[in-house]
């Protein structure tokens, strides 16, 4: 199975999608509700964790030359929200962002013998855009119906 080179604009194009929608928010808009229990920068608060989680896990296999998975519960969300709630919405905005592209550049000169590995472990780790754009989706929806 080869990884195919698109991941690299898919990612590139949510990392656009994150910075254009931080450029439009004012900071009241992004304490808009996204669902019950989150906000617009918390969305963007959960999208740099996970992004961190994949750089972690990229370092881990390049450090150990084969594929090295940090296996997180699902449930560390819920136990992260207090946290990501806690963090200014700007502050979450620009972790956000920083993150993604360091991610992007990063996932774009990976050995591709192990980026192949990764993907075919878990392609969301290598297309990071599926995880982005779902939350992307959610707070686009969310913002569309305050108005």
């Amino acid at each position: 199975m080869t990884v195919d080179p698109s991941f690299s604009k898919q990612n590139r194009d949510s990392t656009e999608r994150i910075r254009a929608l931080i450029e439009r928010l004012s900071d009241e808009e992004m304490q808009h509700p996204v669902g019950q229990h989150w906000t617009v920068a918390i969305a963007l608060a959960h999208l740099a964790f996970w992004d961190r989680r994949v750089l972690y896990s990229l370092d881990l296999t390049e450090r150990n030359r084969k594929l090295s998975a940090l296996e997180i519960d699902i449930a560390i969300n819920d136990l992260s929200l207090p946290l990501w709630a806690a963090i200014p919405p700007r502050e979450a905005a620009r972790m956000a962002l920083e993150t993604s592209e360091e991610l992007d550049r990063r996932l774009e000169t990976f050995s591709p013998a192990l980026l192949k590995e990764m993907y075919a472990y878990n392609k969301r780790w290598v297309i990071r855009a599926l995880h982005r754009n779902e939350h992307l989706d959610e707070v686009d929806t969310a913002l569309k119906e305050q108005k």
